[in-house]
């Protein structure tokens, strides 16, 4: 009897128990924007949530670096995907963020039955059931690890556009329109991978 139970509290610590979803990048005036979903049982999110996996703006970008391995690990299933500058500025950016989730949900083995979106916006080509989350990356675990899964994605392609790019403080501003980086643009001009309907829109260039 004592089995029976034990085996019957596996399973359902087993048991996929939440699919989360977030972006990162929206805000930014440079490079593409990203998405992540992570699938967790609830054991994995017992685990992550020890690990100290939480909202990826309160994190330190080397506690998000280690954390990244244990996410992934630890996910039962999990979808990368991002939108380019080219679709943001001809799409605009809220289509352009929901494209970059349903290639992230594509990845996944199986269509999940519900998944959590962070922020208020519903996900308008998503054909299934889902439930936005104001705040969700610091109110469930599958959240906070997909937004740390796309902004450690994110900040690594960053790095290495930084090298092509230079001068624009891409490694330090991740992409995001500081003082100093709009400063550049002006003195440098626009690089292909500059949003200028975003800055255009804003009255920035």
């Amino acid at each position: 009897m004592q089995e029976k139970k034990e085996e019957d509290l596996q399973q359902a610590l087993n048991k996929v128990s939440e699919v989360g979803i977030d972006e990162v990048g929206k805000g930014s005036v440079f490079g593409p924007v990203f998405s992540a979903v992570i699938v967790l049982s609830e054991k994995s999110k017992i685990i992550l949530k020890q690990f100290g996996v939480m909202d990826s703006k309160k994190l330190t970008p080397k506690k998000r670096k280690l954390l990244l391995p244990e996410i992934l690990l630890h996910s039962s299933d999990y979808g990368i995907g991002q939108s380019s500058v080219r679709e943001i500025d001809k799409l605009g950016i809220r289509a352009a963020t929901e494209l970059s989730m349903i290639r992230a949900l594509k990845k996944l083995k199986a269509k999940p039955p519900l998944i959590l979106v962070d922020g208020p916006l519903f996900l308008r080509p998503w054909q299934g059931i889902q439930k936005n989350i104001v705040s969700g990356d610091s109110k469930f675990i599958s959240i906070a690890s997909a937004s740390i899964v796309a902004k450690v994605s994110r900040d690594a392609l960053m790095e290495r556009l930084e090298k092509k790019y230079t001068g624009y403080s891409i490694f330090k501003n991740k992409g995001y329109g500081t003082k100093e980086h709009l400063l550049n643009i002006k003195e440098k001009g626009l690089t292909p991978l500059h949003r200028k309907s975003f800055l255009k829109k804003s009255n920035l260039i």
